[in-house]
């Protein structure tokens, strides 16, 4: 991946964390999903007050891209921390985002987790979920 590439996810996930409907938690994050036709799908966390219906930003992006039609990804930025935090921490994906990039990513897919643009770490999906269950665990072909 381009730097310019990784910087700009980063940008539109530090964005996106001033969408977040967080009234329980207080914890903001945002996302920003590359596909692979090179477009941009965003997301943030959206809570709810039963907990269950709360979605994360990570898998608000996929299943807005997902929702208009685009199948294939590149790489996804998160940011993350307290709503109020003048100096974010890596906020990885939890289990179940990570469940959803297995469902749509191959193992080269790129998990950017980020401060900044200027302090980030990326990941490969097999790195952050080794021996995952995908659909090839269910369509023999």
């Amino acid at each position: 991946m381009k730097e310019t590439q990784i910087k700009e996810l980063i940008e539109k996930a530090l964005d996106m964390r001033n969408f977040s409907y967080t009234p329980y938690s207080h914890f903001n994050v945002g996302a920003a999903l590359l596909s692979a036709d090179d477009r941009i799908f965003t997301g943030c966390n959206i809570e709810n007050a039963s907990y269950t219906p709360t979605n994360c930003a990570e898998r608000t992006a996929f299943f807005k891209a997902v929702s208009e039609g685009v199948l294939t990804f590149k790489a996804i930025a998160i940011v993350g921390g307290p709503a109020n935090a003048t100096e974010l921490e890596y906020c990885p994906p939890c289990g179940v985002c990570r469940q959803v990039m297995s469902e749509f990513c191959d193992d080269d897919f790129i998990v950017i987790v980020a401060k900044s643009t200027e302090e980030y770490r990326m990941y490969t999906l097999t790195e952050i979920l080794p021996d995952r269950f995908g659909p090839s665990n269910l369509i023999k072909k």
